[in-house]
């Protein structure tokens, strides 16, 4: 089954998820990752995207954002990508791509669901058995979001300030929230929808988002291909590392 075209809409948050090609390795040294940051930083504020939530992994990304212009995030993400892989393959004597195609993006159902996928996306290095506290790891949003680190390009969506009033409990808050683990089912779901651009969300959002864009934003009912014996081995190859 070919993906779906993404839907892009303004005010309405994204999972972005970007991976090496054939899962080769994006982040060799420190260098790497603070370059990428910095200009992640730079061109969300060119195309005014916010970020609300990253996390750079050996050989992908995870992206939290909501852009305020209907391009903003494809225009972010092609300059990233084109700049880091100029920059990566003078950095480590290399040529060709970089990347795995195009990125992969579904949009939000964000009073349901913005917070679970927050924590999913700051959870990847203990899914992928790399630290066992998100805390262990540096290359994410978790340092600000939940340990108070400054890290200027996050903003806060409303759902995250509507944990609390007070920064310090806000934050307790949050911490909270990762007593509880996710669902296998709920992890899977975030996967396929973000895989097939899908929409993450119930069925009235679903149905709000095909209205807008004009195109399907959930499988179909009898499940096509996510269902298919080459997609879950395809899922079982990256358990644990998304």
């Amino acid at each position: 089954m070919a993906r779906l075209p993404r839907v892009n809409l303004p005010g309405i948050a994204q999972h972005v998820i970007q991976r090496g090609n054939n899962r080769q390795a994006c982040f060799y040294e420190h260098t790497d990752y603070k370059v990428y940051l910095d200009k992640l930083r730079e061109y969300s504020q060119k195309y005014h995207v916010e970020i609300h939530a990253f996390i750079l992994m050996t050989n992908h990304t995870h992206l939290l954002l909501t852009p305020t212009t209907s391009n903003g995030i494809s225009q972010l993400m092609q300059a990233l990508g084109r700049y880091y892989v100029r920059y990566f393959n003078t950095r480590h004597n290399r040529t060709g791509t970089l990347w795995e195609g195009r990125y992969k993006a579904a949009l939000i159902d964000c009073d349901r669901y913005f917070l679970t996928v927050m924590r999913y996306i700051e959870l990847n290095p203990v899914r992928a058995g790399m630290v066992t506290n998100p805390a262990q790891y540096p290359w994410s949003s978790y340092q600000e979001n939940a340990l108070g680190k400054n890290i200027k390009m996050i903003s806060y969506h409303p759902c995250y300030l509507a944990l609390s009033k007070n920064e310090i409990t806000r934050r307790e808050a949050y911490l909270t929230l990762f007593e509880q683990q996710i669902s296998e089912q709920r992890v899977q779901e975030i996967r396929e929808s973000t895989y097939y651009a899908w929409v993450i969300g119930d069925a009235d959002f679903s149905q709000q988002i095909t209205s807008l864009s004009g195109r399907r934003c959930s499988p179909s009912q009898r499940g096509g291909d996510h269902k298919s014996d080459n997609f879950r081995k395809e899922q079982h190859k990256g358990k644990g590392q998304e």
